[in-house]
């Protein structure tokens, strides 16, 4: 059997369905990225095609109410819609005045456009990096279950699948056992932009150290370290269980469990950055202990606080370099940030919408080992 690669997925005879690729206004530029690399794909395999991205929009009357509009045919489909709901960037006018597009909107703009489908597609699937209401994944108290209810809700609504990044706890999918749910780690993406495209990131191996900022980051920082056969330390967040402020037990200290970091590089990694203070008093730590540089990797860099602290960060020297994906909306003003690097997943994303119309496996894409181990390889890691 031949082996599938991107080259020669679209010469495979077996496809679910005719391809078509929905962006939604909170990820146009993603989905025009993820566009390019599916007609280059097609290219090499000799398929024709004018591209695979269709228009739609979600009007706005003048009261605020809202409609799905999808502007082709999509029947008999596969239809695979993208969707960034951490695009704060996006706006609408409603009585006269402009509103910045929450969470909310987004989600409801998603479900917009399921609906425009009117069960016309032969499969829906939903590409939704930044899972909503991710963070509102378990109830502890009299709360509501954000995450469960809207995954049970498209499910109920006719998607097959949904595609998520690094999500906050994967265990959600246990909401929806029957539906398709793959939650997607950009391992790969993360080490190439480190060692490829950072600007004086060559530390030696046996002067690198892997730190997970807090216990929920284990799993992945365990992964990295692994890979590059690096020492792990890890931190712990001592809470205040007395109180509950901003809906959370208030962090007391970080408390550091590891080897000793004086004179090494850390590699930090963790899902995302809110407003940046655990990062900042997890660099400190290390900091009082003689670490040397520090660099940081998370899946979301949403920076609600703002960037002048990782600026200020930076020029003392606290933290050397932030890398981020694009799979949430970023500012101009922060990719002008020197210490600012973006970890680009479109063809990886890409990749795992032609598998699965093609109906092969993405257990190879998921699990990127052989191709890390090739990346080291070429940079000398392990010489």
């Amino acid at each position: 059997m031949e082996h599938i690669t991107s080259d020669n997925i679209f010469a495979q005879p077996e496809r679910f369905a005719p391809l078509k690729l929905i962006a939604l206004k909170s990820a146009t530029k993603l989905g025009d990225e993820i566009n390019g690399h599916l007609m280059d794909m097609a290219d090499k395999a000799n398929f024709e095609t004018d591209g695979f991205l269709i228009e739609s929009e979600c009007p706005r009357f003048a009261s605020g109410d809202a409609k799905g509009v999808i502007k082709e045919s999509i029947r008999g489909d596969d239809l695979y819609i993208l969707v960034d709901v951490g695009n704060y960037s996006c706006k609408y006018k409603s009585f006269g005045m402009e509103h910045h597009m929450s969470a909310d909107d987004h989600y409801q703009d998603l479900k917009r456009i399921i609906s425009a489908a009117g069960g016309k597609a032969c499969r829906v699937n939903v590409i939704m990096p930044m899972l909503y209401g991710g963070r509102q994944h378990r109830r502890t108290f009299r709360e509501s279950l954000d995450c469960a209810l809207a995954l049970q809700e498209l499910q109920n609504m006719g998607v097959s699948n949904i595609i998520t990044f690094d999500a906050h706890d994967p265990r959600v999918v246990n909401a929806v056992p029957l539906m398709g749910f793959d939650n997607v780690m950009p391992y790969y993406q993360v080490l190439k932009c480190l060692f490829k495209k950072v600007e004086g990131f060559t530390p030696k191996k046996d002067k690198l150290m892997v730190v997970s900022p807090d216990e929920g980051a284990m799993n992945r920082n365990i992964f990295y370290a692994s890979m590059l056969g690096t020492k792990l330390g890890v931190f712990y967040k001592r809470r205040d269980f007395s109180k509950v402020v901003g809906g959370r037990n208030p962090i007391v200290a970080h408390e550091y469990l590891g080897e000793d970091v004086e004179g090494m590089d850390i590699f930090i990694s963790d899902d995302m950055i809110s407003s940046g203070e655990s990062l900042f008093d997890v660099a400190t730590e290390l900091k009082k202990r003689k670490a040397n540089r520090i660099f940081s990797f998370v899946t979301y860099g949403i920076f609600t606080n703002g960037l002048e602290k990782f600026d200020k960060a930076y020029e003392e020297g606290l933290l050397d370099g932030v890398l981020c994906t694009n799979l949430t909306y970023a500012s101009e003003e922060l990719k002008s940030k020197k210490w600012y690097h973006e970890v680009n997943c479109s063809k990886y994303i890409a990749y795992i919408i032609a598998a699965i119309n093609h109906n092969t496996s993405v257990g190879d894409l998921l699990d990127p080992h052989d191709k890390i181990v090739q990346l080291l390889d070429e940079c000398g890691w392990n010489k």
